[in-house]
C-alpha cells in the first residue's frame, strides 16, 4: 500500500474479499442512505490486521514503524 503524494489517495493492493465477507459488509451497511451494492468498477478487499501498521500517515505522525508505504 502507498500514499499517492499528488492526490493524497491511499492505494491498497490486497486480496479480494470472499463472497461471505462481501455479504457481511452489505449487512453492516455504510453511510446512511448510501447503497450497499458494489458497483462494477469497485471491489472489496480484505486487509489483514498485521498490515495496519503499514498504513501511511501524514509526515510527523507516528505510524508504528516509520514506514511511508510498501
Amino acid at each position: 500500500m502507498w500514499l499517492e503524494d499528488t492526490t493524497g489517495d491511499l492505494i491498497i493492493q490486497s486480496w479480494k474479499a470472499d463472497e461471505a465477507t462481501i455479504r457481511e459488509a452489505q449487512q453492516v451497511g455504510s453511510v446512511p442512505g448510501h447503497s450497499t451494492d458494489i458497483p462494477e468498477h469497485e471491489t472489496v478487499i480484505r486487509l489483514p490486521a498485521n498490515m495496519l501498521q503499514f498504513i501511511p500517515r501524514p509526515e510527523g505522525k507516528d505510524n508504528d514503524g516509520g514506514h511511508s508505504g510498501t
